[in-house]
C-alpha cells in the first residue's frame, strides 16, 4: 500500500458509510490471524517447555519485564496518534517516524548499558549479557511503527495481521531449533530479536512509503502531546503488569518465576487473541461514530455483551480444567504452572471486559483521561500484588484476579462519563453471562466430582479425556442458562450472524444514503468490536511478555 498521494494527502479515506464493511472484514481478518497465532503459541509452548528449563523461562522474563516497557516506545502512542486523528499526511507521518526513530535508539542504547544495573538486582550475572542482547529489539521495534500505523489507519488489518502471524511463526521456528541444539536461554532471546526483525521487515515491504526528512507540519505538537498521554498510560499499566514478575523474580527466583510465567502467560492468552489486536479494529470504526452518541454506545454495550458472553465462558471453563490443560500441553514437570493457572482462570471474563474501556478512550480521543485512570489503577494493583506476596506466587495470582473484579466496571463508567453512557446500562449488558458462568461452572463441578469416577486418574491420557469431556459438560450448561436468562436464542443468533459477517469474502457494496442515515444494526457493533501484538497487551496491565 502507498499510504499517501503526490500531493502528500492520505490515500484510502475510510468513512462513515463503509467503515461497518471495513471494520467487518478487519475483525474478520483478525479472528482468523489470532486463531492461527493461537496455534502458533501452542506448538510454541509445547515444545519449549519440553525442551528448556522453567529457570531458562525465568531468566529471559527478569529482562524483558524491563526490556517490553522501551519496546513500546512509539508503538503505544504513536500508533494511536496516527489512527485516530482526522487527517494524517505526509510531513506529519514524516516528523513522528523521526521523532520515535530516535528516541528508540536512545532507548536501546541505554538499556544496554543498564544491563549490569539488573544483574544486580537479580544477583545473577547472565542477565546482564540478555539485557544487551534484546536492547536489539528496542530499535527494531522503532523503525516498523509509523508503517504498520499507516497501515492500520488504512484499515488493512487484513495485512498486519498476516504480518504479526509470519513474526511469530518465524520467531517460534528459531527458538524451537536452537531449543533443540542445547542453546537454552539463548534460544528465547534469539526468538525474541527475530520476532522483532521479522516484524520490522514485513511492514516496509507492506507499506510501500519513503519518510521525506523532518520539516514544520500543523498537527504534530498535538500529536506527539496525544502520543504522549498514550504512552503514559501505557508505562503506568505496564508498571503495574510487571510488578508481579519482578516481585516473583526478587523474592523468589528464577525458577518459581518460571512457573509463574507459565501460568500467567495462559492466562492472558485469551485477552492477546480476541481483544489486543481488536483494539485497532474498534479505535478505527469508533472513531468515525464520535459524533453520533446513541449509535455509539448501542453498539459498544452491544460489543461489550458478546465479550462478556466468550470471556465468562472461557473463564468458567477454564478454571474447572486448568491443571489437566497444563498437564497436556507443558507435562508433567510444569504441575506447579497448572496449580497457578487454575487460580488465574475465574478472572479472564473480566479482564476481555476491562480492555473494552480502552477503546472508549482511545476512540473518543481522550487519550489524558486514559492516562488518568491508568494512575488509579496503578495505585490500586499495586496495592493488591502486595498484599498477595505474603502468600507467595499463588497470593499474587489471586490478588491479580481480585484486582479486576473490583476496577473493570469504575473503569468502564470512567471511560464512558463524556459520552454519558452510565453504569446500568454497562451491568445490564454483561451480567446474564457473568451469572451463567458461575452458575455452569459450579454444576459442571458437583457432576465431575460426583459422577466421573476417571477424574482421579494420573497420566496425561486421563487428563485428555477430562478435559474433553469437562469443557463439552460445561459448555452445554453455559449456553443453556445464557438461554435461559435471555429467555431465548438471541445471544446465540447474535453470535452467528457475526461469524457469518466476519466470513464474508465479498467486495463491500457502496452504501446508499438511507443506509448511511439509519443505525446499523447492533450486530455490526459486535463484529467492529467483539471480534492483533499489538502486543502483549492492551489489557488492564499494558503487555504481557
Amino acid at each position: 500500500m502507498k499510504p499517501f498521494d503526490p500531493s502528500g494527502a492520505f490515500r484510502n479515506p475510510v468513512t462513515t458509510g463503509n467503515v461497518r464493511q471495513l471494520a467487518t472484514r478487519g475483525a474478520g481478518a483478525t479472528l482468523l490471524a489470532g486463531g492461527m497465532g493461537l496455534a502458533v503459541q501452542i506448538v510454541a509452548a509445547v515444545a519449549l517447555a519440553r525442551l528448556l528449563a522453567p529457570r531458562d523461562f525465568g531468566l529471559v522474563t527478569m529482562v524483558t519485564t524491563f526490556s517490553l516497557l522501551f519496546v513500546n516506545f512509539g508503538l503505544n502512542g504513536f500508533t494511536e496518534a496516527i489512527v485516530q486523528r482526522e487527517e494524517v499526511n505526509h510531513a506529519l507521518a514524516t516528523n513522528l517516524f523521526w521523532l520515535n526513530v530516535v528516541g528508540s535508539t536512545l532507548l536501546a542504547f541505554a538499556f544496554a548499558a543498564g544491563g549490569a544495573l539488573l544483574a544486580r538486582l537479580y544477583h545473577d550475572a547472565r542477565v546482564a549479557v540478555v539485557a544487551q542482547a534484546l536492547a536489539v529489539t528496542i530499535f527494531l521495534c522503532g523503525l516498523q511503527v509509523i508503517p504498520l500505523a499507516l497501515l492500520k489507519r488504512a484499515m488493512k488489518f487484513s495485512a498486519v495481521s498476516a504480518n504479526d502471524m509470519v513474526a511469530r511463526a518465524v520467531s517460534v521456528v528459531v527458538s524451537i531449533v536452537l531449543a533443540w541444539a542445547g542453546w537454552g536461554y539463548w534460544a528465547l532471546v534469539v526468538g525474541t530479536i527475530s520476532l522483532s526483525l521479522s516484524a520490522c521487515i514485513g511492514a516496509w515491504i507492506l507499506c510501500r512509503w519513503k519518510p521525506g526528512l523532518p520539516r514544520r507540519a500543523e498537527g504534530t505538537g498535538s500529536m506527539v502531546w496525544f502520543a504522549v498521554h498514550t504512552y503514559g498510560r501505557f508505562s503506568t499499566g505496564y508498571f503495574t503488569n510487571n510488578l508481579d514478575n519482578f516481585l516473583v523474580g526478587w523474592r523468589l527466583g528464577a525458577t518459581p518465576l518460571g512457573f509463574y510465567k507459565k501460568a500467567y502467560d495462559l492466562f492472558v492468552l485469551p485477552s492477546n487473541q480476541l481483544s489486543t489486536g481488536l483494539t485497532m479494529v474498534a479505535v478505527s470504526a469508533l472513531s468515525r461514530l464520535q459524533k453520533d452518541a446513541v449509535r455509539y454506545k448501542r453498539y459498544f454495550l452491544s460489543a461489550l455483551g458478546v465479550m462478556a458472553f466468550v470471556g465468562m465462558g472461557i473463564s468458567g471453563d477454564l478454571t474447572i480444567v486448568g491443571r489437566d490443560l497444563v498437564l497436556v500441553l507443558l507435562g508433567p514437570k510444569w504441575a506447579e504452572s497448572g496449580w497457578l493457572f487454575t487460580l488465574f482462570a475465574p478472572g479472564i471474563g473480566f479482564m476481555l471486559l476491562y480492555c473494552t474501556h480502552i477503546w472508549v478512550h482511545l476512540s473518543l480521543g481522550r487519550a489524558d483521561r486514559w492516562f488518568r485512570w491508568g494512575l488509579i489503577d496503578m495505585v490500586v494493583t499495586t496495592a493488591f500484588l502486595f498484599t498477595g506476596l505474603h502468600w507467595g506466587s499463588e497470593g499474587i495470582a489471586v490478588a491479580w484476579v481480585a484486582s479486576y473484579l473490583v476496577i473493570v466496571f469504575p473503569a468502564l463508567w470512567y471511560a464512558g462519563q463524556p459520552i454519558q453512557l452510565g453504569i446500568l446500562p454497562v451491568l445490564s449488558a454483561v451480567w446474564k453471562y457473568i451469572a451463567s458462568a458461575a452458575i455452569a461452572a459450579l454444576a459442571a463441578f458437583f457432576i465431575v466430582q460426583t459422577s466421573l469416577s476417571f477424574m482421579a486418574l494420573p497420566g496425561a491420557l486421563w487428563a485428555t479425556m477430562r478435559l474433553c469431556s469437562v469443557s463439552i459438560l460445561f459448555l452445554a450448561l453455559y449456553v443453556g442458562v445464557v438461554i435461559a436468562l435471555h429467555r431465548g436464542l438471541a445471544p446465540i443468533h447474535q453470535v452467528i450472524r457475526l461469524l457469518r459477517e466476519m466470513a464474508s469474502r465479498g467486495q463491500a457494496a457502496k452504501p446508499n444514503s438511507a443506509e448511511m442515515a439509519a443505525p446499523a444494526p447492533e450486530i455490526h457493533a459486535s463484529l467492529v468490536l467483539a471480534a492483533e501484538i499489538s502486543t502483549e497487551s492492551l489489557t488492564k496491565s499494558g503487555i504481557s511478555a
